[in-house]
């Protein structure tokens, strides 16, 4: 599918990827944003686009943002956070948007949804982890969600002549990563550049990618894919660790803390503590990184930092 002269839906618009994706499309597109804020900032939104402030699970809000003119829905909103204090809440809200947003796109006659999931529908597999990797075991209700959203989306690519496009994304990073291990050491240490406490054991590894080439593999993948249901991971061939992370960040901002652990191999309850994706089949369609984890976090940190004065929700 060509991403020219389309109306396209960008749910969670207003946030790091949402965002990002939006100011890429809406040079040739009219998009259309719809964000409740929570996570987001309005101002993140390009000028160009329209925005709609409101919550996917009213129905309302969903018949406001999808009509017939609709091209494709890149669906991007989700309560995100992997140890979310109220699992149960997360994961009946997640469904619910995505359930909203189907029924809606089937009742209009829009059959194009882009999905971002996770790599978390793995749980703790085989590395490097293709997209046939099986049995899928999240160990979050997290993952979870995102395990249960993608067989949804499944049932309206076969059902209801959809085609779907589902990102089992690594960790991205980008200027407004408002949450994830970066911002929160570049926040400790602006605190006590002396001591930074690390979740875990500081040997959890996983692969990062930059903002900018997750943008250029999705829109990638939706002109270059079209099955029925198309499964790409996005990340790279590449993985960090936490204690390589700590290291960048220190290097960044100028500081040598000692490092303390809280202990155990998992940062949080649900952490995968070693992920790295097959970007195989994502290769073979023509597209992959240049950037590797390493240097993608590097590029992260000095663009939080260099923002930062004026990204206040980052501290």
């Amino acid at each position: 599918m060509e991403l020219t002269d389309k109306r396209i839906l960008v749910t969670g618009g207003a946030g790091l990827i949402g965002s990002a994706l939006a100011r890429r499309l809406v040079t040739d597109n009219d998009v259309v944003v719809v964000d409740d804020l929570s996570n987001g900032i309005e101002a993140s939104v390009p000028d160009d686009a329209t925005f709609i402030e409101g919550d996917l699970t009213n129905e309302g809000v969903v018949a406001k943002a999808i009509d017939e003119q609709t091209d494709i829905v890149f669906h991007l909103a989700a309560d995100k956070y992997v140890n979310a204090a109220q699992p149960r809440e997360q994961f009946e809200t997640n469904g619910e948007m995505t359930y909203n947003l189907l029924e809606r796109m089937a009742a209009v006659g829009v059959e194009h949804i882009a999905f971002t999931s996770s790599s978390t529908v793995y749980g703790e597999a085989p590395r490097p982890t293709p997209e046939d990797y099986a049995p899928l075991e999240p160990i979050s209700e997290y993952g979870a969600a995102k395990l249960s959203e993608e067989s949804l989306l499944s049932v309206y690519a076969h059902s209801h002549d959809f085609t779907v496009w589902n990102f089992r994304f690594a960790n991205i990073v980008g200027p407004r990563y408002g949450a994830g291990v970066v911002p929160d050491f570049i926040y400790k240490l602006s605190e006590d550049p002396e001591t930074l406490t690390i979740r875990g054991n500081g040997r959890q590894e996983k692969s990062y990618m930059t903002l900018t080439e997750c943008i250029d593999a999705m829109c990638y993948v939706v002109e270059h894919a079209d099955q029925p249901v198309n499964t790409y991971n996005l990340g790279t061939r590449t993985t960090t660790s936490v204690n390589r992370i700590a290291d960048i960040v220190a290097d960044e901002m100028g500081v040598d803390p000692d490092y303390e652990y809280t202990g155990g191999d998992r940062g949080w309850d649900g952490d995968v503590p070693k992920m790295r994706l097959s970007i195989e089949k994502l290769a073979a369609l023509g597209w992959e990184p240049s950037t590797a984890s390493d240097q993608a976090i590097r590029n992260g940190v000095q663009e939080i930092l260099d923002g930062a004065e004026n990204e206040p929700h980052l501290s």
